[in-house]
């Protein structure tokens, strides 16, 4: 039966107690880890956040009572336990922080007990996701999940602590907004006091901080919850966390030194690594043409290699097909990789087509020079001569092309470049590699809507030189954008904002805008912009993100309390589900049934 903590008040936190307290009473309370019964002596490892810490029931001095009570202790009881710190007299744990000395109770109280948990409360746990997040409250108690939490806490408490020293003021932006369907999907929110109405949770801030610098605060910052209706992968939730700021009278160079030395003191000071600054820069298509991506891994090698000029007139036909139809072909070189078996390479090329590749081209440089090749027959020897030195090969390579769209062999070489680099060892997990990546094209074409959109978003500015082409080529026009990289993952995005009201016209009208939709959708900053607006650029960063690289996680699921999983379900709460018929009436709403909500 569970007892009171009446009289009771706990002293220290499992670890807080020490060798420096030996001799001493303490009172500790948490979770009972473990249990040994060697007879005469009850062994306790005692667990709370902090950590573990053992306690030792000897019957004499715990009496008989409390003796019996420590017997029927079992696996996440909680209890508390008044006893003295002594020196481990034997079997001293060196894994441990307390693991030097014990407490010998002399009194211990039952406030909880507990049914056997569906898993182990352990670190690294091997439990499937789906139970875990079954039982999240359970899975939170583990200790790696724990110091994620506390590390997120004390990340949380460093930014705000930075940008208050740099004359940032937190103000909060409303939940409760209009949907602005430029981008991702909205969630909405149906009102019942205007029927037929919703509103939309904030995929960001990002027009309301616009409005704050319209409102002169000079310098915004907020810790925010953020929504979004999209496909979820490992790096993102419906519900996300973003560390927003902007700023009045700068420009790109003034949020990227601030941002650089608030990421030098944040990794310093919460897990104390060491930034060292500046941060390199690298254009938008370099890091396409050299990664495949806009958020490259420069951990490691295997960079992409242009071969188009390379192979132009050659016999392969799916070379010169890719150009003449204004692709490309580029190569990766694996090195060392020569040996690799067809049943390997195989599915390398079914791990591209999943990326929409029709397949993948390899050549094999043998340790005897010669070459195995998928398409060597179509090629002379002069040309794939050329092309294993156009690609830096070597005896003992492996290179793989691709060719296609541009853009399509980017995402092939890139993704394939990243799962090599993880299966081969190539990437040093220790490693802490930041990069901004600039110069981000303002607009790229949608195949699906057949129209050029922001890349960004349409408050992005334009790069001067470049805008005067917009009419005539639109993808050629560059932003004043800025992405911050970190091993392979975009931790945060930002740009200079249009101020100009003729530009930022100018910039609907080309995503499509009627000047009636441009202002029904964005009126209200529009007629702020009417007002006065200084010029002020901004960056939000992925909060989630920051912490999972810190952690070194695989999933944000891990530096998050209460997670969705890939369909965005909440698998504890069991959530989404149905409303209850009368709040769907009030609120004038009807389900239309189909065969799935059937």
């Amino acid at each position: 039966m569970a007892e009171s903590m009446r009289g009771l008040h706990r002293t220290h936190r499992c670890t807080e107690v020490s060798n420096k307290n030996i001799s001493e009473e303490v009172t500790v309370m948490g979770w009972v880890q473990r249990r040994r019964d060697l007879g005469s002596l009850i062994f306790i490892d005692l667990r709370d956040r902090s950590g573990l810490i053992q306690v030792v029931f000897d019957e004499p001095k715990v009496g008989s009572e409390g003796f019996k009570k420590a017997e029927t202790l079992r696996n996440e009881f909680v209890i508390a336990v008044v006893g003295t710190v002594q020196k481990r007299e034997a079997a001293v744990n060196e894994n441990l922080k307390t693991g030097d000395i014990e407490i010998i109770a002399k009194d211990l109280r039952i406030l909880s007990e507990a049914e056997t948990p569906p898993f182990p409360i352990e670190e690294n746990s091997q439990t499937k996701d789906e139970i875990r997040l079954k039982h999240r409250y359970l899975d939170l108690r583990r200790p790696d999940i724990q110091r994620n939490l506390m590390l997120r806490s004390k990340v949380a408490y460093l930014m705000r602590e930075f940008m208050a020293k740099e004359g940032f003021i937190e103000i909060e932006t409303p939940m409760l907004t209009k949907s602005t369907p430029e981008g991702a999907r909205d969630y909405l929110v149906p009102s019942r006091v205007h029927p037929g109405n919703f509103y939309a949770l904030p995929q960001s801030p990002q027009l309301f901080k616009q409005l704050l610098m319209c409102s002169g605060y000079d310098r915004y910052f907020q810790i925010t919850k953020c929504f979004r209706d999209e496909d979820l992968r490992a790096d993102r939730q419906p519900e996300f966390t973003q560390a927003d700021m902007e700023l009045s009278f700068v420009d790109a160079d003034d949020v990227m030194d601030v941002n650089e030395r608030l990421l030098k003191y944040v990794f310093k000071e919460a897990i104390d690594v060491d930034i060292e600054l500046p941060l390199p820069r690298m254009p938008w298509q370099e890091a396409m043409d050299r990664f495949g991506s806009d958020k490259p891994d420069t951990r490691f090698g295997m960079e992409l290699i242009d071969v188009s000029d390379v192979v132009k007139g050659c016999g392969f036909g799916v070379f010169t097909g890719a150009l003449e139809a204004g692709g490309s072909v580029r190569a990766i070189n694996v090195k060392g990789q020569a040996g690799m078996s067809r049943k390997k390479i195989d599915k390398l090329v079914e791990f591209a087509k999943g990326y929409g590749a029709k397949g993948l081209a390899y050549l094999c440089v043998n340790e005897d020079g010669t070459y195995k090749s998928s398409f060597a027959k179509f090629m002379t020897e002069d040309e794939l001569d050329n092309l294993v030195k156009a690609c830096d090969g070597e005896k003992g390579d492996l290179l793989l092309f691709a060719a296609d769209k541009t853009k399509l062999v980017w995402d092939v070489l890139g993704a394939l470049r990243l799962k090599l680099g993880d299966e081969l060892g190539l990437i040093d997990e220790n490693k802490y590699n930041f990069l901004w990546v600039t110069d981000f094209p303002l607009l790229e074409w949608s195949e699906e809507e057949e129209r050029f959109v922001a890349m960004h978003h349409p408050f992005t500015m334009p790069v001067e030189e470049d805008w005067e082409h917009v009419d005539e080529d639109p993808g050629s026009v560059r932003a004043i954008a800025y992405d911050i990289v970190l091993n392979g993952t975009e931790l945060g995005g930002g740009s200079v904002r249009i101020h100009q009201n003729d530009i930022q016209e100018k910039m609907f009208e080309v995503l499509g805008f009627t000047k009636e939709r441009a202002w029904d959708q964005f009126g209200f900053l529009l007629r702020a912009f009417s007002y006065g607006v200084p010029p002020h650029a901004g960056l939000a960063y992925g909060l989630d993100r920051m912490v999972m690289h810190m952690v070194h996680a695989d999933s944000i699921r891990d530096v998050i309390a209460f997670p969705k999983v890939k369909d965005a379900s909440d698998l504890m709460c069991d959530a989404p589900n149905v409303a209850d018929e009368a709040q769907l009436e009030e609120l004038g709403i009807y389900i239309k049934k189909t065969e799935d909500t059937e």
